[in-house]
């Protein structure tokens, strides 16, 4: 099959690229592996799951959200929102496709991408002027390799498996990874009576909603040190009412939120309620990482020893893009992330292109979009008029 453009991926980004494309009558194809559109979403989030951010910067291109719609959503009203974007703008992917191999055929200039139809089993291949990447950050999910895991008798999950705390009351829990996922399944699981400990590694900002609201919002405007500062300084000022959160393990890094964003990646945590078990003792914070693993014992690198009956590894993603396309180089690292700096992250040689891994969430996927679809308008025309 030919056509103009050829998107892997139907998350958010994927969908809000196709729509863009079609808002310039640019044909486009997009290709998902799953057997729905944002998989994320709606198979892999955890039942408790609100959106951290502010619904302002939650939305696609085309379709702001409604004044009913309450600032912060759970997790539902994005997903109603995305069927309602999809409905809208007749989203139609070619569901469980695979996409095995991908390159770039210097003979004719086009893109060749190989798809397994996982329901016939058939190679289906497409041929393409552009290819956009838009699987996203969250590829496959990461469990890193430590010594005698495999020894381990109870339950092991990564996150995006975990749906709630009810199947775990009473047992000893070990959340590893200090991130937002790994924060709030602590929260979770201490709700449901587990005794549940989080392993946090390196240190890591802890925020409130409406600091991370009040600070994305001044990002608009003002340069990003000054932001830091502001949102610090409010940060700080939590800390003369319920003290310093380092005493418990929670330990801040020597930059700001935001620089600590654009430059490591690491989000900043936003509190739901888990500082205060960790307060009250209701929750154990183990810093470090794991030694080793003997049975139901686990050893961390403090010297600390303790019994688990479970442990749910929020751990986080590993990008899959450079498994499947032979050229990656045009337009990614070897871990899979853009190779430009913003703001051009998203293009690349040789007409492709990425969206959705600025790490800016919904709001980057959506600006990655409206850029891509722009400058494939702007390289139609000038090739053919």
């Amino acid at each position: 099959m030919e056509t103009i453009v050829v998107i892997v991926g139907a998350g958010p980004a994927g969908l809000a690229t196709s729509v863009c494309l079609n808002k310039h009558s640019i044909p486009n194809v997009i290709l998902e592996k799953e057997d729905i559109y944002a998989s994320l979403w709606k198979k892999r989030a955890y039942d408790r799951l609100k959106l951290h951010l502010a619904k302002s910067f939650c939305q696609l291109p085309f379709m702001p959200h409604g004044p009913d719609v309450p600032t912060f959503m759970p997790k539902e009203f994005f997903i109603n929102y995305l069927d309602a974007y999809v409905t809208r703008f007749d989203i139609n992917p070619r569901y469980n496709r695979t996409v095995k191999f991908s390159m770039f055929d210097v003979s004719n200039k086009k893109w060749r991408v190989e798809a397994e139809n996982t329901v016939t089993g058939e190679t289906e291949v497409y041929w393409s002027e552009f290819l956009v990447v838009a699987t996203g950050e969250n590829g496959n999910q990461y469990i890193p390799e430590v010594n005698g895991l495999q020894t381990f008798p109870g339950e092991i999950i990564h996150s995006s498996i975990y749906k709630s705390g009810s199947e775990f009351t009473c047992k000893n829990v070990l959340v590893v990874g200090g991130g937002n996922s790994g924060m709030e399944i602590s929260f979770d699981l201490n709700n449901y009576d587990a005794k549940t400990a989080v392993l946090i590694r390196t240190p890591r900002h802890v925020l409130t909603k409406q600091e991370v609201y009040v600070g994305m919002s001044l990002l608009k405007y003002f340069p990003l040190r000054m932001v830091d500062t502001i949102v610090m300084m409010m940060s700080k000022a939590r800390f003369f009412i319920y003290g310093d959160p380092s005493k418990y393990g929670l330990i801040r890094p020597s930059q700001g939120p935001f620089a600590t964003k654009l430059f490591t990646g690491k989000t900043p945590v936003i509190d739901v309620g888990t500082v205060q078990k960790i307060r009250e003792g209701k929750i154990q914070v183990i810093n470090g990482g794991i030694g080793s693993i003997e049975g139901k014992t686990l050893t961390f690198e403090n010297g600390l020893k303790q019994d688990f009956d479970a442990i749910v590894f929020a751990t986080g993603y590993k990008s899959s893009v450079c498994n499947w396309l032979k050229n990656y180089e045009y337009v990614m690292k070897d871990d899979g992330f853009p190779k430009n700096p913003m703001p051009k992250h998203w293009k690349g040689e040789n007409n492709i292109y990425c969206a959705g891994f600025s790490r800016k969430g919904i709001a980057g996927a959506a600006q990655d979009a409206m850029s891509v679809a722009q400058d494939i308008k702007s390289i139609l025309a000038t090739t053919r008029y």
